[in-house]
């Protein structure tokens, strides 16, 4: 108890601070009989002025397909509420209230021209409320707004992108937008985009009236105006296209006696054969790499060329798998003593897989037929038969199981089996796609240095002498 006792005697030496019962106090008197339904003027003839600005503080992107702009903006709302007034003094000098918006009333201002799924993209905070009735709201937002994007000058173009906010519900008479700074929105906190540079963002006060009503409705538009920035676009699009250009050009600067203008000409034919090829060979390339053993079967000149020559010519290997030309004529002989085999088998044994060995098997040594006793016309059938013995039906009911135990084994086995040569015929698609490959990085390679050497060499004048 002594304890207990000693942090009691401290708590009560401490200061008591007021400002939780005051605040409750007040937030009672202020709520108890509030609307948030009614527009809070004390005049309702006269329109409740509403001060309206933004605070812009990243431009996140510009998507020219769907001509929309995506921003991080703050918006700043401020009001001057009736209801919402106190004396500090009576409060114990409570001069400011955080109040959730749900149980204010607050301007319905959206933005006109949104895109976004749910419409309106502000995070609902709190309303800062002062003894003057002053209201703050500063939602913050990430806003998708629609922009005709104007590619016309690419990369070299300027984007004027609007976003237009508005009340709702309320009309110019009772509820007057009013532009919170006169230059625009404001820009001090302005994160800077990579491809976007920021010119300025000025705003404007309209009032229209539509077809639809005759009241004026007013709205305030900011103008996002954004330059793209081409360094990008200049070392990567400008300067490539620009050198080709150049090149091309070259040719007119020969004389017209001299057969260079010709072989300017056909190595540039040569360079967009060569890169309209390598697309194509990419193509399959990527083909026969996602090539699976269920869709397409390997065919034999595929393996020959792609899996056992080509790889040796190119000193490609496999893992485990070192290809040589004694183990290509190894692989080949093999598979030919496999389908002289098989041909030799009967019909039944290779649709079963098995040896086809119960044809040479000798007749049991008791039986007749090995006697040479047999007279003309007896029947060899009947020689091997011989009465039924319940050790006989005994002996068929093992047969039997075992038979179906063997028809399983065969079964997993087969399944086995198959996987393997699956996964064996996926591998050999990916190693015959890396196959090609390496073939064609050589022969692009050669083509390459064989068609600049020629070409040089052949304009006399390159090599200074």
């Amino acid at each position: 108890m002594a304890p207990m006792l000693a942090a009691l005697a401290i708590l009560a030496l401490l200061p008591v601070s007021e400002q939780g019962p005051h605040e409750k106090r007040l937030l009672n008197a202020l709520l108890a009989s509030y609307n948030t339904l009614e527009r809070p003027v004390a005049n309702e003839s006269e329109p409740l002025e509403v001060k309206f600005g933004l605070t812009l503080q990243q431009i996140i992107d510009v998507d020219e397909k769907n001509q929309l702009l995506i921003t991080n903006i703050w918006l700043s709302l401020e009001w001057n509420d009736y209801n919402l007034r106190w004396n500090d003094s009576d409060y114990g000098g409570v001069k400011d209230l955080r109040i959730t918006p749900n149980k204010l009333w607050k301007p319905d201002v959206l933005m006109y021209n949104s895109a976004d799924e749910g419409f309106d993209g502000t995070y609902q905070t709190n309303v800062v409320v002062r003894n003057n009735g002053s209201c703050l709201y500063v939602p913050p937002g990430i806003f998708k707004s629609t922009c005709k994007i104007d590619i016309t000058w690419f990369p070299f173009d300027d984007q004027h992108c609007d976003m237009k906010f508005g009340s709702w519900t309320y009309d110019g008479n009772q509820l007057d937008l009013v532009l919170k700074d006169e230059s625009g929105g404001d820009l001090s906190d302005f994160i800077t985009n990579g491809e976007w540079y920021l010119i300025g963002m000025p705003g404007k006060k309209n009032t229209i009236t539509y077809a639809c009503c005759p009241e004026p409705y007013v709205d305030v538009t900011f103008t996002i105006m954004i330059r793209r920035r081409t360094l990008y676009y200049f070392f990567n699009l400008i300067v490539p296209c620009v050198l080709i250009s150049s090149m091309a050009l070259l040719g007119f600067t020969l004389p017209p006696d001299s057969g260079e203008k010709l072989t300017l000409g056909t190595y540039f034919n040569c360079i967009m054969f060569m890169v309209a090829s390598s697309v194509v060979l990419t193509v399959v390339v990527l083909n026969y790499h996602h090539r699976t053993a269920d869709i397409h079967e390997m065919p034999q000149w595929i393996k020959t060329v792609f899996l056992q020559w080509l790889p040796w010519i190119l000193r490609m290997s496999r893992p485990g798998k070192k290809i040589t030309r004694k183990t290509i004529m190894m692989t080949n002989r093999m598979r030919e003593l496999e389908l002289k085999e098989r041909s030799s088998k009967s019909l039944l044994a290779n649709v079963l897989d098995i040896d086809d060995d119960f044809r040479h098997v000798p007749p049991p040594p008791n039986s007749t037929a090995s006697t040479g006793n047999l007279g003309p016309g007896t029947d060899f059938r009947r020689s091997f038969v011989r009465p039924s013995t319940m050790e006989d039906v005994g002996l068929g009911g093992h047969h039997r199981e075992l038979h179906l135990i063997l028809r399983e084994l065969q079964f997993i086995t087969a399944r086995m089996k198959k996987a393997d040569e699956e996964a064996e015929l996926i591998s050999d698609w990916k190693f015959a796609a890396m196959v090609v490959d390496r073939f064609c990085l050589f022969v692009f390679t050669m083509f390459t240095i064989i068609a600049t050497v020629a070409v040089l060499l052949s304009a006399p004048h390159i090599i200074v002498q």
